[in-house]
């Protein structure tokens, strides 16, 4: 019998990851409890005494590797020599190649080792279908479906220029070593070590200053590593099928390792590459649990990354508690998904305005296309076809929306799916498999999204009973006329088993015939007086994306730091709005909001050209979760927010990095009927064209829920706007299933999501 107290004092516990996430065939633990019992347990794997496996440790923990773990489940127990078995934990084994929840792996999938790190894949098969795997006379020897590579370490270090240099082979001290001094005050050779290799089939680095004097004798040298680790999430618009490019700029990014701080990089968290982030979410778990096995705990770890490396930051910090404990987002979103909602209606009203109703002098005049759009128009940025499009017929505006600046050719990437390819796909046998390929987003999440009756991969987007152009015309902007004209012939997109390849200027030449920069070949449209069709989101897509936690809900309860250079006049795709987006989602999840920061800075003028000089607020934010991370270390019993430092509030700043103004109202006047705040008042919020037709700012509505037409005539929607008989009918033709009531949530949203 175990005297009382005895099993509560010991026990197991695993810290690399979660017991049922362990991968690799091997996890890093901890055993704790009183140092005169520890002497009289052992370790137990699968019925087999590991005495205690190799683990070290000084007073009451000891801690180590343990190896040996068969693929699938192992049973680990503590047992003590005389009183028995005292701890027990079932631990789930996955391969190093994965996966470990993201169900059936893509393929093809382009192996990129030979590319990006000069070795070719390991051969996992003797036959196709398989990336081809060649000798050192080009010849194939075998297949890999993998991608798999083994570890291997480089060293590196800054140049006094500001380079990167390798270390000699002679391991002689180079004339032009820079030092650097850590966030800690200490200064260091800067001297870098690199560990490269593969992890759920992309490509993964570690990185981290080292001491120069023990290259080549110790490769888990810690000495100068100041405990904190930055998990460098990064960017791009992906359709995956690719293991991807490692970017050395990231995972090597010499502000950060200057600080002391490791970088852990893998380019299964680069959407550039994919956006699927329930396979994203995995790699990144399986990354750094392999850094905890390879280096030990981290002090905290912290987020970084801009666009899509924001939005990983959103979706993981909800949807895997304790992979990031800060985030500080870059340029973000809330998430990926949602923004196919509205970016989806782009060119579908650039086409309205350009062709439909392109004789219109209202489409003429570019900042009337926010109207529409919502987001940003303006003649500074010039509409490269501006010219072109007179000439053939259509209208135009002198200058560009942010739809066609910055999201021009994100329709086609991501619903057509015949617009894609991925590079050295030459090399996968057979071909034929590459050519089967549905090059669209929810074919990249095919699990997520399922697939239809159509053999296509199911969409979420939706616009039926969606009222565009509302807010305009409920301030009188367009005419009744105008306002129903508009909903008559905006269309829809096509279902993926219609569409077609593209045309100019994605592909082919500019003639009249191919010269198709709105995808109108793939758009659904009406040559008749007969409202054109909308397209129809699947609610188990919708649902699937909100059960699978692709949709940022706004549970995130670690603190956020959320920074960006205001962008709007030069139309970047990063649009201001966005950060607003996620606090009101945030809002509507949490108690409160004080746990989120957004800072905003400024990108210079127009006389200057907008140059976007930056003066460091990603530095500064570091800086700032570190003292906000350290305090939460010290009293972790305290609610985030309480541990807040003086300097963690809302606050925007000059191009020079002068505070502008600082404090919890700078901000009112966005999600609030507060009179607009110091910040608010500096950098203009736009909208999107979902805003516009009377949706909430979180945009987080696929399909609306609709209302009759008859109660949308008599509860306020259309202001002090009136209808002729005439033209109350119209407007039923063109919505006979009714209009979106955006007071209610997402016709496919679950009660009760089961996002784990």
């Amino acid at each position: 019998m175990v005297p009382p107290g005895i099993d509560r004092q010991m026990g197991i516990e695993v810290l690399s990851s979660a017991p049922d996430q362990v991968s690799g065939g091997d996890v890093r633990i901890a055993v704790e409890g009183p140092p005169g019992q520890l002497k009289r347990v052992s370790l137990w794997l699968n019925d087999q005494n590991l005495g205690l496996a190799g683990l070290e440790g000084e007073g009451r923990r000891l801690e180590g590797l343990l190896e040996g773990l068969q693929e699938g489940e192992n049973v680990l127990q503590l047992q003590h020599e005389r009183f028995g078995k005292l701890d027990e934990v079932v631990l789930e084994n996955h391969p190093i190649s994965g996966p470990m929840f993201s169900g059936e792996q893509q393929t093809p999938f382009v192996c990129m080792t030979h590319r990006e790190f000069g070795i070719e894949p390991q051969v996992d098969s003797a036959s196709p279908p398989g990336f081809q795997v060649l000798d050192d006379d080009g010849q194939v020897i075998g297949y890999s479906r993998n991608c798999h590579i083994e570890p291997f370490i480089t060293y590196h270090y800054r140049t006094t220029d500001g380079g990167w240099a390798d270390w000699p082979d002679d391991d002689t001290f180079p004339d032009d070593l820079a030092t650097t001094t850590t966030i800690d005050g200490k200064e260091k050779d800067f001297v870098v070590r690199v560990e490269r290799g593969t992890i759920n089939r992309f490509l993964f680095s570690y990185a981290m200053l080292i001491d120069p004097d023990r290259i080549g004798a110790d490769t888990q040298d810690t000495s100068h590593w100041n405990g904190r680790l930055l998990y460098h999430f990064q960017g791009g618009v992906g359709i995956g099928h690719t293991q991807g490019r490692w970017d050395n700029s990231r995972a090597m990014n010499p502000e950060v390792l200057g600080l002391g701080h490791a970088i852990a990089y893998s380019t299964g968290t680069r959407t550039g590459e994919h956006y699927n982030l329930q396979v994203g979410g995995e790699t990144a778990l399986m990354t750094k649990e392999h850094f905890i096995k390879r280096f030990g705990e981290p002090l905290y770890t912290v987020g970084l990354g801009g666009s899509g490396g924001a939005i990983q930051q959103y979706v993981y910090g909800q949807n895997h508690p304790g992979l990031i404990d800060i985030a500080v987002p870059q340029r973000s979103y809330p998430d990926m998904v949602t923004q196919t909602i509205h970016i989806g209606d782009c060119e579908l009203l650039e086409h309205y305005m350009d062709v439909t109703d392109g004789d219109n002098p209202k489409w003429q005049t570019t900042e009337n296309r926010s109207w529409l759009v919502g987001l940003n128009a303006t003649d500074f940025v010039d509409d490269p076809l501006a010219d072109t499009k007179p000439q053939l017929g259509f209208g135009t505006a002198p200058g560009s929306s942010e739809c066609i600046a910055a999201w021009r050719g994100l329709s086609p990437l991501t619903l057509n799916p015949h617009f894609g390819s991925a590079r050295e796909s030459d090399r996968w046998e057979p071909q034929s498999e590459i050519a089967e390929i549905e090059w669209t987003h929810p074919d990249d999440l095919r699990n997520i999204y399922g697939v239809g009756d159509d053999g296509f991969a199911r969409r979420a987007v939706d616009n039926v009973g969606v009222q565009y152009g509302l807010g305009a015309f409920v301030e009188g902007q367009l005419t009744t006329a105008e306002f129903l004209d508009l909903n008559a012939q905006v269309g829809g997109w096509k279902p993926s088993a219609e569409m077609v390849q593209e045309g100019f200027p994605f592909l082919g030449d500019p003639t009249p015939e191919n010269f198709d920069p709105w995808s109108r070949r793939n758009m659904m449209l009406s040559d008749t007086d007969a409202p054109a069709p909308r397209h129809e989101g699947d609610p188990e897509a919708i649902r699937a994306l909100y059960d699978t936690g692709m949709v940022f809900q706004g549970h995130i309860d670690i603190p956020v730091i959320d920074i960006r250079e205001w962008m709007e006049p030069i139309l970047d795709m990063h649009n201001s709005h966005q950060s607003f987006a996620a606090r009101a989602r945030i809002l509507e999840a949490m108690p409160d909001d004080d746990h989120h920061l957004v800072w905003f800075a400024d990108i210079g003028d127009e006389a200057d050209g907008y140059p976007g000089k930056q003066f460091g607020m990603t530095m500064k934010a570091l800086r700032l979760a570190d003292e906000w991370m350290l305090a939460i270390l010290d009293d972790p019993k305290e609610r985030v927010a309480a541990n807040r430092p003086a300097a963690a509030v809302d606050r925007c700043f000059t191009q020079d990095g002068e505070t502008i103004a600082a404090g919890d109202g700078v901000w009112a006047g966005i999600l609030d009927e507060r009179a607009p705040g110091a910040c608010t008042l500096e950098f203009p919020v736009y909208t999107t064209s979902r805003i516009e037709a009377g949706g909430p700012i979180s945009g987080d509505v696929f399909k609306c829920q609709r209302k009759s037409v008859d109660t949308a005539l008599t509860d306020g929607t259309y202001g002090s706007r009136t209808f002729t008989a005439d033209q109350q009918e119209r407007l039923r033709e063109i919505f006979p299933e009714g209009v979106c009531d955006y007071a209610l949530p997402d016709a496919g949203r679950p009660a009760v999501s089961s996002n784990w």
